[in-house]
């Protein structure tokens, strides 16, 4: 993490990045989100009391001064306005002010029971907006074929390597930055991957014989000389562990080729295409599908129940009442 990103962080913010970066284990990019949350906060109720010149810019707002007393002073209502304030003044979407919400819930939590600086946590009835289910898009399976035989015919210098990368998105449901970061030896013996999700928690994902061969026919052409990081799997072109805007590019590159592009696809939606193939053709578990993409709440992963037209169906045909 860097350090000067939260130069302008008080010290008791600090520490809770540090406790949850270093004790709880949770990503760089969960961290910082905490602290862009509490920094937006902050600066909003420094402005509400007229701590600050109405002249400063509000994203020039200095939140260093902001102690554990000025903490005590906050109130659930200054919360609700916070919150109002994000919709009607910034016009956060229903997912951004759910974030915030839950950030300044564990924040307060964090005072309350692990360092005791606070009595009373304020924010105990605090409710997180509630946020519109929405189905996840994904690649038909003929798509998806339609995906990976553009690679084939259409792949170039790099066909073995972006065919194995599009396969692993499409049959294991990774993500892009678990994708990124698979070493040659995550890669086991018994037709296994060792992944590192979220906050660096590990699992591991059983790789099919498409999956396999992939692999297999990338290694042989793997290249070894001159490579800089040799443990990765996957090399860029200057010879480096392939980069996370890299593999974005040539996934849009391909998803353009196939004729697929401006259907709102994207890396991510290679994830939920996993998920929902697996679902649809394979009769999954939805405990089952909950470990394979890493999910810490079944919550998350429930969302793919609701995909399948195919089943769907069958649930209604099977209605004993069907054959009256």
């Amino acid at each position: 993490m860097k350090k000067e990103f939260f130069n302008d962080a008080p010290i008791v913010i600090k520490k809770f990045l540090g406790y949850f970066q270093t004790i709880k284990g949770k990503s760089r990019k969960t961290v910082e989100e905490y602290f862009l949350d509490l920094r937006t906060f902050f600066r909003y109720m420094k402005r509400k009391r007229g701590k600050v010149s109405a002249e400063i810019e509000f994203e020039k707002i200095d939140i260093c001064d902001i102690d554990i007393n000025f903490i005590k002073t906050i109130s659930l209502i200054d919360v609700f306005e916070f919150m109002n304030y994000l919709s009607t003044e910034r016009k956060n979407s229903e997912a951004a002010r759910a974030r915030k919400a839950s950030s300044l819930r564990v924040f307060f939590k964090y005072l309350t029971d692990k360092t005791n600086e606070l009595s009373e946590n304020p924010l105990t009835e605090l409710e997180t907006p509630k946020l519109k289910k929405t189905v996840p898009k994904f690649l038909s399976l003929e798509q998806s074929q339609t995906l990976l035989k553009t690679i084939s015919e259409n792949g170039g210098e790099f066909k073995d390597r972006d065919f194995c990368i599009i396969t692993l998105f499409l049959n294991c449901g990774l993500r892009l930055s678990e994708l990124v970061g698979i070493n040659i030896n995550d890669v086991r013996p018994d037709n296994t991957l060792k992944i590192f999700g979220k906050g660096a928690k590990e699992r591991v994902v059983y790789i099919n014989s498409a999956c396999k061969k992939s692999i297999d026919d990338y290694l042989k052409v793997r290249p070894n000389d001159g490579v800089k990081d040799k443990k990765a799997l996957f090399i860029s072109r200057q010879k480096n562990r392939i980069s996370v805007k890299t593999v974005q590019l040539l996934v849009n590159k391909y998803l353009s080729l196939a004729g697929l592009s401006g259907l709102g696809y994207s890396t991510h939606k290679l994830r939920h295409t996993a998920a929902t193939l697996m679902y649809q053709y394979g009769d999954v578990d939805i405990r089952v599908l909950k470990d394979i993409l890493g999910h810490e709440n079944l919550g998350t992963t429930e969302i793919y129940t609701h995909i399948s037209n195919k089943q769907v169906k069958n649930a209604i045909d099977s209605n004993p009442l069907n054959k009256i």
